[in-house]
């Protein structure tokens, strides 16, 4: 089951089956239409379905043993029945993913409860990925992800992790880098010793050598005593150079020799010193361009990037984003104190749309940034901030192109007069209606509850207009 599966809704009243529809859709939900008549379960096989909305009346006249042989299928579909459930004979055992709701709908509160269904059905994949498997539990406990790109990085590090060969990191700008550093650390035999991290673009050009290798009392002004560097505290475990990219020429020299060698000079040292680390490094340049431009030395590259891992930055696996976001949920209310109920699909939907620049680290910022002032129910596209909903705002609507009746022909544009000839008032209302209808969707960017309030219409009534009309938005 994917993190957009599909929502199915059996009811045997058409109005009801369509207000929930249409109600679903408007939040973002992917909601299914089967063919008509067909059987429960093939649906829910053919379209993905995720969760199964129903009437209880209905479900126990199509399929009373329906909890029973849906768990069979797919252990996490969820199900929201509505009605009386005991009056009717509909027996259902009580998990965390079944659901029930008194009639008259609550049509929020039923979002509510797909919202539950979503999250609960998010931490179980998540638990079914990690299973019993200690090395996928120690990955998954700092990089959150069962997308296929993301299982094979963590088969990669896995891998790595058992060697002492030099590792390269490679990747944008908050995709983890670090954090896959730290797990080749903890999945190594070199586990129980320290894992050092350098940030070598944070450290002045004149520091970043003593903060390496160390230097002895009186080799420059200010050195009052002898220090130990990071290679030095690093001594039998992992040292985690990050942002090699930066590091100037002289540096790179003195590390290669460490790499040759596994030997290094203190600064105002007179002999070398053994060292027993493992060097990992990483960068969010393209070294193979510093090589070509002589801004970083080739044979440091080669010595470096003996074992190549690129960590995939967040556009390329935006189904790892619910999973993400429920993390950080978790995490974040509980540090803060909060009681953020979680996203609307509608929020989610805008949230996996966008290309994450700053990847996980935005995101994780971003969350955080969200249980701060939101404090309490859920997130909706109005709380997230403007950028996120640049992409929303640029979509262009399509007019669709509408025949010519006897009003255009007469040209009567500002409905002030009757051509000679008598005209189809049905035909001339209705394409009044398409327009004015269009017209608010590209005055709105497509936002279906700000045109239905410029039009003065439930939102609902607005989506069943478009649906019966025929008339569609188009993202171009």
């Amino acid at each position: 089951m994917s993190a957009t599966s599909s929502i199915y809704i059996a009811d045997n009243d058409a109005k009801t089956r369509d207000l929930i529809s249409a109600f679903l859709t408007y939040q973002g939900h992917n909601v299914v239409f089967p063919e008509r008549n067909a059987p429960i379960f093939d649906t829910v096989n053919k379209y993905d379905v995720g969760i199964v909305i129903a009437d209880a009346a209905h479900l126990r006249s199509i399929a009373p043993d329906f909890q029973e042989r849906a768990a069979a299928i797919n252990p996490l579909l969820a199900l929201i029945v509505y009605g009386d459930t005991a009056a009717v004979g509909v027996k259902l055992t009580a998990c965390a993913n079944a659901f029930t709701l008194p009639k008259p709908l609550n049509l929020d509160e039923l979002e509510s409860l797909v919202l539950r269904a979503r999250e609960f059905q998010n931490m179980k994949k998540l638990d079914s990925f990690v299973g019993d498997n200690s090395q996928h539990q120690l990955l998954s406990a700092s990089m959150i992800g069962t997308s296929a790109p993301m299982q094979e990085l963590f088969s990669l590090i896995t891998k790595v992790a058992a060697s002492n060969a030099t590792v390269l990191i490679q990747g944008e700008s908050g995709t983890g880098k670090e954090l896959a550093a730290r797990a080749i650390h903890q999945l190594s035999s070199r586990n129980g010793k320290n894992f050092i991290p350098v940030n070598c673009a944070a450290i002045p050009d004149s520091l970043l050598e003593s903060e390496l290798f160390g230097h002895v009392k009186g080799s420059f002004t200010g050195a009052y005593s002898n220090r130990a560097g990071r290679f030095e505290m690093a001594d039998k475990g992992t040292l985690f150079l990050d942002e090699i990219g930066d590091m100037k020429a002289t540096l790179q020299v003195k590390l290669l020799r460490v790499l040759q060698n596994r030997e290094f000079e203190p600064v105002g040292a007179s002999k070398s010193q053994k060292v027993d680390v493992r060097i990992v490094a990483a960068t969010n340049k393209n070294l193979e361009e510093l090589v070509a431009s002589r801004d970083f030395r080739e044979d440091l590259y080669y010595r470096l990037s003996v074992i190549p891992i690129t960590v995939p930055p967040l556009r390329v696996r935006r189904e790892d984003i619910p999973l993400l976001i429920h993390t950080f949920l978790v995490r974040f209310n509980s540090d803060k104190r909060h009681a953020l109920k979680g996203f609307s699909q509608e929020s989610l939907n805008i949230l996996c749309r966008y290309d994450w620049p700053g990847n996980v680290r935005e995101l994780e910022n971003l969350v955080e940034r969200l249980v701060i002032l939101k404090g309490s129910g859920f997130i909706t596209p109005d709380d997230l901030p403007e950028k996120y909903l640049s992409g929303m705002q640029s979509m262009q609507i399509q007019v669709p192109v509408l025949p010519k009746t006897s009003m255009q022909a007469a040209g009567l544009a500002d409905w002030d007069q009757l051509p000679e000839g008598g005209i189809c008032i049905n035909s001339a209302v209705d394409e009044f209606e398409n327009r004015l209808i269009m017209q608010a969707l590209q005055r709105t960017g497509g936002n279906k509850k700000e045109a239905a309030l410029l039009l003065n219409l439930k939102r609902t009534t607005l989506i069943e207009k478009l649906k019966k009309k025929n008339l569609s938005t188009v993202e171009e």
